[in-house]
């Protein structure tokens, strides 16, 4: 019989879940409490929360949710990274952090939109730009053209605007 403890935390993990825009699992293994502190700080620092937790609460708590593609990914000691606002986000915040510190810290999948991630997945991500620098790209793609639209628009008006100047200038030099 499940005590209340374990329930609540099924629960907990079943909302982290179902609120997440994508979770990452890892393999922890040969992390040490000081480093382990130091990945949780810095991924706290980017509104991503990373929790150790016990496989068969997890696996619950995926039944619970209506992710059964979470299943996928959780085996040997498992931390999750739980994103809730851009998905790249987790998982640049993760690979730096392996990249960085040279960490034995593994990443072993991902569950974004009911799809399950592998390794490599998550590693090509991490490599995408954010969703602000997609979003600060495609408004600078969409006004190029009516930038570059205004400029033949106004150069008939502003060949126009120099011949009258030479003009006024060439009759300003006669007289």
């Amino acid at each position: 019989m499940p005590t209340t403890d374990k329930i609540r935390h099924v629960e907990e993990l079943a909302d982290r879940f179902n609120r997440s825009a994508i979770v990452i699992t890892t393999d922890y293994t040969g992390l040490g409490v000081a480093q382990m502190t130091e990945l949780r700080r810095v991924l706290r620092e980017k509104d991503i929360e990373f929790r150790v937790v016990k496989n068969s609460l997890a696996l619950m708590a995926a039944d619970t949710a209506g992710k059964p593609e979470i299943k996928e990914v959780i085996e040997g000691p498992t931390g999750i990274a739980f994103g809730y606002g851009d998905a790249t986000a987790p998982a640049k915040a993760l690979a730096d952090y392996i990249r960085t510190t040279r960490s034995t810290l593994t990443i072993r999948g991902a569950e974004m939109d009911g799809r399950v991630l592998d390794t490599r997945q998550v590693q090509q991500l991490a490599s995408l730009p954010g969703r602000d620098e997609l979003v600060a790209q495609l408004l600078s793609r969409m006004q190029s053209p009516i930038s570059g639209l205004v400029n033949v628009l106004n150069g008939p008006i502003a060949g126009l605007a120099r011949v009258l100047q030479q003009h006024a200038d060439n009759l300003v030099q006669q007289t």
